[in-house]
């Protein structure tokens, strides 16, 4: 069961094989990693997430979920008996991504690690007043597409899992200037 703790700082490290450095366009010279704040800025604010988890035989499972950023964790959750929660039960690695779709504009994010159940009241507690602060009305208003979500953890009947980043990507894009940085923790 994950403790909460304080958050690590990563070593960041860009790679120029992936990255403008290499690209003689002007400006292209001025590539720089992404600072790791940055990284957590985005994952603090983004609504979707798409988790990435292994089949008992091998075969990839990817689905969106809503997920938030705590204490230097990602935290998901799904219902005990779906496809995701049976692979991480099999398999605790995964990958959690978030971004845009835009090819001139933006930032990716990739962050990989091992999937652990939440299982601490105190802890579930946190992540409930979590995502309740980021997804406001959706999951505390009566209308909301994910209301009572924090009655459904406290009851189990969906399951909450922390992943703590091993190593996380980002793959920038400003303009024709791309970057690429890798965040090891």
């Amino acid at each position: 069961m994950p403790a909460q703790g304080p958050a690590q700082q990563p070593t960041t490290e860009l790679d120029a094989r992936y990255s403008s450095a290499l690209n003689p366009r002007p400006g292209a010279a001025d590539v720089t990693a992404t600072e790791w704040d940055a990284a957590q800025r985005q994952l603090e604010a983004a609504e979707i997430f798409w988790v990435s988890t292994v089949r008992p035989d091998g075969r990839l499972h990817v689905t969106p979920v809503i997920a938030t950023w705590h204490g230097g964790m990602l935290y998901f959750s799904t219902g005990a008996g779906e496809q995701k929660a049976k692979n991480l039960a099999h398999d605790g690695h995964c990958a959690l991504t978030t971004g845009g779709n835009s090819l001139t504009a933006g930032l990716d994010l990739v962050v990989e690690g091992t999937a652990e159940l939440v299982a601490d009241p105190a802890v579930l507690e946190e992540v409930i007043a979590a995502y309740e602060a980021k997804y406001g009305a959706h999951i505390t208003s009566a209308e909301g597409t994910f209301h009572g979500i924090g009655d459904a953890f406290r009851k189990g009947d969906a399951v909450v899992f922390a992943v703590t980043p091993a190593t996380a990507y980002g793959f920038g894009r400003d303009n024709g200037v791309y970057s690429h940085t890798r965040w090891a923790f």
